[in-house]
Order: C-alpha cells, then structure tokens, then sequence
C-alpha cells in the first residue's frame, strides 16, 4: 500500500511541477490530476488512502479561509440573489443534461439523472446504488465531468484573460516568529473541521477549517499562513486524489463513456455561461469568480482554484456550498419520482370449468 501511495505521489509531483512551473493557471493542481489519470488508465495502481484524504480537506481549508479580511467580505449583500439564481441555474443543468442523455445516448432517466447531478459523487452513487441504477456509467461520466472541469476551466479563463489580479498568493514565506500563531491556526481549525465532520455537514472538513481560519484572520487575531510549499503540496496532492478515481477503470469502458460525458458537460457550461452573463450584466460581479461559483465541478477542487487564480474564494465557496445544499435536499425526490413505477402483477386467472361429457 504504502508503495502504491508514493509512487502516485511521485505521478502527481511531476505533472504537477510540470504545468505548475510553466506558468499554466492552477497547473499544480490540474497537471497532477492529469498525470495520476493517465497512469492509472495505463494500469498503474494509484492509491491515495482516506486518511491522508482527510488532512488534505483540512489543509485546504486553512489556505482557504487565511485569505479572508473585511474587504474581501464586502458585497456579500449581492450573494442571496446570485445564489438564488444558482438555484435555478441547477434545475436547469439537471433537467437538460438528463434530456441530452435519454435523447442522444439512449440513458434511462434516473441513470441520466444521477450523471448529470451537480452534486456530490459520494452521494450520487449511494442513490444510485439504492435505486439499482447504472453505477459504472454514472461514476464515470460523473468523474469525467469533475477533471474536464477542474483541468480545462483554468485553461479557459487564463486564455480569455479572466484570472484574478489580486496579489494575493497561495501561501506565504515561513516566519519563525509565527510559529505559535501557525500552530493556533492549525489546531483550531483540525478542531472546527472535526465537529462539522462529525455532524454530518456537507464538506464538514474543509468548511469547517475554512470557517475557523476566516475567523482568526477576519477577526485580525490571527496573521499567519500556510507556508507556500506546504500549500502547493497540498494542491499538487489533492490533484492526486482525484486523478485516483480512475484506478481500476479499463480504457476500452471509460471510451465507452467519453461521449456521454463530454456532451452532458457541454450541455451545463453552456447553461452556466448564460446565467453567468445575466447575472454579470445585473450585478456587476467578475465573470470569473460567477463562472467557477456556477460551474458543475467537485466543491474542494473549485475552492482550490479559486484562490489558486486569485478570486474570490469566499463567493465561491457561499456557491458551491448551498449548491450541495440544493442537490443533497431535491436528488432524492427526483431519482424516486423518476424512477419507473412497477405495474402490479395481474392475479393468476382461475381455470376454466371443463364441459361436462356428454354421455
């Protein structure tokens, strides 16, 4: 195992220092999600334990919330509106990638459904488990969605000039002096981000590290950061965990499946990118930050890139964060209202009475 996990971490590190060093946006994270998923369709066992999963969640949540000052916290007052509009945007990414789905590739419609959720993977498959729907199909169009978009969302914005401009960076120089602050920092968040785990909250790890290092740094009481190669670890191996999803998945299978994913996604970036711009020509916000608060990705990784691009990752995450809300609470009752009604078995008709013989 422990092989395993250090030669993903070796994939990772390269790919990620690869794209990272060149200057592509965010390509500590996207260039290790690549190099992982490729070694893993090539049949190389990567492995990334839960464990250490769950340090990374909590990692990224600290980075996440040490970014957090009064200015960054100013027009909030513009968020209840944008995430209503999220809430509308949603319906509409699932009921038109569930159409795209039956229409082009012929999909029942709970499985087309469940693929095209924008909603957490572990959640999408308990469903689907239970409702006896096309798992395989699902994970893999579902996990195909979240690295299109986490590698190529970067791209995109960088191509087109939308990155942040802000100079704040991810992470910072390590200040001995701030070794007592680092370590407060760090303690009360593993704490916070523990109880929200505990409770079921939906992120409960990285949300409640983030939510505790906001505190601390909004509040001025604590300074210090993440030192940047702790944070850009971090980032690279994050992009491990979600290459890893690929492991054990043959590429003969994953082809099988590359069109239902790549269309369903061009059918939700396409929703995305309208409301996006209404919601941009109404409110004044930055393109960007509305386009990765809208987009149909895992809610870790566009956090990551949040602040990885120098947005907002506070808009963000308010986003994303009432997305899962808004998925986790009408998934149910969508799958079951989708789903077939079985008709009733006919009761066994009696025989027919014999004739009487004539004599």
């Amino acid at each position: 195992m422990l092989r395993n996990v250090a030669e993903t971490l070796c994939f990772a590190a390269a790919g990620g220092l690869t794209l990272g060093l060149s200057g592509m946006p965010a390509g500590y994270l996207s260039g290790s999600i690549m190099a992982v998923a490729a070694a893993s369709l090539a049949g190389r066992p990567m492995l990334m334990p839960i464990p250490l999963m769950r340090v990374l969640m909590t990692l990224i949540g600290i980075s996440l919330g040490a970014v957090v000052t009064p200015e960054t916290l100013h027009g909030m007052a513009t968020y209840p509106l944008s995430i209503a509009v999220l809430m509308v945007a949603c319906a509409c990414i699932s009921l038109a990638g569930t159409l795209y789905l039956r229409a082009v590739h012929g999909w029942d419609t709970v499985a087309a459904y469940l693929a095209t959720a924008p909603g957490g993977l572990s959640q999408v498959m308990a469903i689907a488990i239970e409702m006896d729907a096309d798992v395989r199909g699902i994970a893999i169009v579902q996990t195909i969605r979240v690295v299109i978009v986490a590698v190529c969302l970067p791209a995109l914005l960088g191509l087109f000039g939308l990155g942040g401009h802000a100079t704040r960076s991810l992470g910072g120089p390590f200040n001995p002096a701030q070794l007592g602050e680092l370590t407060l920092l760090i303690a009360v968040s593993a704490v916070v981000a523990y109880a929200a785990y505990r409770v079921r909250f939906p992120g409960g790890l990285l949300f409640g590290a983030m939510l505790a290092s906001a505190a601390l740094h909004g509040s001025g009481y604590v300074h210090a950061v993440m030192p940047w190669w702790v944070a850009y670890s971090v980032m690279i191996a994050f992009g491990a965990v979600t290459g890893s999803r690929f492991a054990g998945t043959p590429l003969r299978m994953l082809l099988h499946f590359v069109g239902a994913a790549v269309g369903s996604f061009a059918t939700a970036i396409v929703i995305v990118a309208i409301f996006a711009v209404i919601l941009v020509e109404f409110l004044s916000l930055p393109l960007a930050e509305v386009i990765l608060a809208y987009a149909p990705g895992a809610v870790d990784a566009m956090m990551l890139l949040a602040l990885a691009l120098n947005l907002n990752p506070v808009y963000v995450g308010a986003h994303h964060l009432m997305r899962i809300f808004f998925v986790l609470l009408t998934m149910p009752f969508v799958a079951h209202w989708a789903r077939p009604k079985k008709v009733p078995a006919e009761a066994p008709k009696p025989p027919l009475a014999r004739p009487p013989f004539d004599d």
